[in-house]
């Protein structure tokens, strides 16, 4: 019998447009619109507008709607955001669907988005490593003392992680001992040891009565700025078994680092900031313990990436002279801690481990994206970049590696944005504009009503209104174009409207303002701006880099012609780059399996250079000619060049 093929080509007529790898299932709206195949779609793809009606001939489930009349739908016609590609398609896009009176349903065929790895390819990005974890349980059964071995328990406990296990000089935590007895004798003397190596040999943190070797989990952590992340592991089995994530709750304190470090030097603000970060973590764990019905003794350890500062404020240490000159953290390399004293309900014995930090701007985050994707491994001149609140790039390979960071602002994570929100369900995703109407075409992550616009969202709809005519390469709305789609709101500022409320989760309008548009330049001005600087450090230039990594969740919903259109990144070759999307988290996962990976993060800490942007005049040079769409010198983006030379 034969097996379908996992991926099929869709041809989009009139213009024979293929678009080729399109996987099982897949939406067809989705692959239009990410391929640059112009399909009106007013709702983001709910079905709710019915305008992106095609004709199909293949192998396909779905479209209908109540939104397709019964005669249109007798007549072959089917809504392209219902339709779920199950073999290869010939789709048909008639006049109605198209945008504009042209016959062509593409101005460009987009380049694709770089490499964007699914998760088995993400296990492959690190190669001779084996599931070893720092923390592991061991099974013991001991004999019952008698009148001719009375031994006290501590040492038979010893003797039987020696004899059993090989385990040589063991220590045992003080709060073990004191329990001990008790548990020793409650299951006939078979217990487990929940041993974690240290600098000076294994120790013992737990002891739990009867056999529970099989029942073994660490927690990561990704602390972001602006969220926090989580994975639950299997320590056996080294798979993930659950994950989930949440708004940091500092937010409401100040949405970057600087606002953060001067709330906590406020009586009592310290306090406050890691408690809120402790209360996200509480959630997060909670789902990931419901999601798996894992009890939460079960977990052994925790790991936590994150930038020096949220590294500090969850360590409760004061962050103060991370922001003053000469930039001084407290600490880079920080001991392990109990989680339970950071305000983490978990079980006593769970400790945390915190990733190295490098300096006051480039934190374990980084390190742990390093290590995650396999950057100190490889020969290859390899770009990482992670593009968050903060914006971290490193260059180098695994012979040398030197970052720098600089503040890009919230806006790639939809903070600073009026209606902006996580890459989550129902989020904007992508977007193309009309220019012959100005109309506004979605499409939604999940297909569900328009709740916000993600970052993703965001680059795609300014580099729509760019190449529209609609917005000026100054950041400015054109108000020759004011129309339905382009506006002045009640406080006569202009704004365009991505979704109206008739389409919209909330029934109200989604709206891009000027101030949104503002934040986007300055955080792709920095971004753009640190990667120019950092290679002019050593000596380098882009044609210099062999391959480019980013990092970041909004990175597998990126196009990168997009990208490219409002200046973050030059016009490059797309086979150039790969999205590792969470970094921190795939590093982190690593360290938690394997203590070998644990010994390289330490390594790759101490190697790391740093180079400090904070007071450096070429970037600041760079980050004032990068405030212009895409970029004052158009050298680096020959295609937007000759796009907007058409505009008038």
């Amino acid at each position: 019998m034969a097996v379908a093929s996992s991926t099929y080509t869709v041809t989009f007529q009139p213009g024979d447009i293929l678009c080729e790898g399109v996987a099982h299932g897949a939406n067809l709206l989705r692959v239009a619109l990410l391929e640059g195949v112009h399909i009106n779609a007013s709702c983001g793809g709910t079905g709710a507008c019915g305008k992106c009606r095609v004709a199909i001939e293949g192998n396909y489930e779905g479209g209908k709607s109540a939104k397709l009349p019964q005669p249109d739908y007798d007549a072959g016609l089917r809504l392209a955001c219902r339709v779920r590609v199950m073999g290869d398609l010939t789709v048909t896009v008639p006049e109605e669907s198209r945008m504009g009176d042209s016959a062509a349903l593409t101005h460009e065929r987009r380049p694709g988005p770089g490499r964007v790895l699914t998760p088995q390819d993400l296990e492959k990005l690190v190669t001779g490593w084996k599931v070893d974890p720092v923390v592991r349980k061991y099974p013991v059964q001991l004999e019952a003392p008698d009148a001719a071995n009375n031994i006290d328990d501590l040492s038979r406990l010893k003797l039987g992680l020696k004899s059993q296990h090989g385990l040589e000089a063991v220590s045992v935590d003080f709060n073990v001992i004191q329990e001990m007895p008790e548990t020793l004798r409650q299951e006939d003397w078979r217990v487990t040891a929940t041993v974690v190596e240290t600098a000076r040999g294994p120790k013992v943190i737990q002891l739990a009565a009867g056999d529970q070797a099989g029942e073994d989990y660490s927690i990561v952590l990704d602390i972001g700025t602006t969220s926090v992340y989580a994975q639950l592991l299997d320590l056996t089995s080294g798979e993930t078994v659950a994950q989930a994530s949440e708004y940091n709750g500092q937010i409401s304190f100040g949405e970057d680092v600087i606002s953060r470090i001067v709330y906590s030097q406020r009586e009592g603000g310290r306090k406050e900031l890691q408690e809120a970060v402790v209360g996200t973590i509480a959630q997060v764990v909670e789902q990931v313990l419901e999601k798996a019905g894992i009890d939460r003794c079960q977990v052994s350890h925790m790991v936590a990436a994150g930038n020096t500062t949220m590294t500090h404020l969850l360590l409760d240490v004061n962050p103060k002279y991370i922001r003053i000159a000469p930039y001084v953290p407290a600490a880079t390399f920080l001991p392990p801690v109990r989680a339970s004293s950071l305000g983490i309900d978990i079980c006593d014995h769970v400790h945390m481990y915190a990733f190295p930090c490098v300096s006051s701007y480039v934190g374990g985050d980084i390190v742990s994206g390093i290590i995650g994707s396999g950057v100190f491994q490889t020969d290859k001149v390899t770009l990482y970049v992670d593009i968050g609140t903060n914006g971290e790039a490193v260059v180098g390979n695994s012979e040398w590696l030197v970052a720098t960071s600089c503040s890009a602002g919230p806006a790639f994570e939809g903070g600073g944005i009026k209606h902006g929100m996580r890459a989550t369900r129902g989020a904007i995703e992508a977007v193309q504009v009309e220019p012959a109407t100005g109309e506004p075409h979605i499409l939604t992550i999940g297909g569900k009503k328009p709740i916000g616009i993600c970052g993703s969202g965001i680059i795609d709809a300014v580099a729509e209104l760019l190449e529209a005519g609609l917005l000026g390469q100054n950041g400015k709305f054109k108000e020759a174009a004011a129309g339905e789609w382009l506006r002045k709101n009640e406080e006569s500022r202009w704004e365009y409207v991505l979704a109206s409320g008739e389409y919209t989760a909330g029934g109200q309008d989604i709206v891009i303002t000027e101030p949104d548009i503002d934040n986007l330049m300055r955080a792709k001005g920095a971004i753009f701006a640190g990667i120019a600087t950092l290679l002019a450090s050593v000596g380098m230039d882009l044609d210099s880099v062999e391959q480019v990594y980013v990092a970041g969740g909004f990175g597998k919903y990126l196009q990168l012609d997009r990208a490219a259109a409002i200046g973050l990144f030059p016009e490059m070759d797309p086979d150039r780059f790969t999205f590792v999307g969470n970094g921190s988290l795939l590093g982190a996962r690593l360290v938690s399996f394997s203590k070998d990976m644990l010994a390289e993060a330490e390594r790759v800490a101490r190697m790391m250079t740093n180079i400090e942007l904070s007071d450096n005049q070429a970037f600041m040079d760079e980050y004032m000619a990068a405030l212009f769409f895409p970029h004052t010198e158009m050298k680096y983006f020959p295609r937007m060049e000759q796009i907007l030379s058409k505009i008038q």
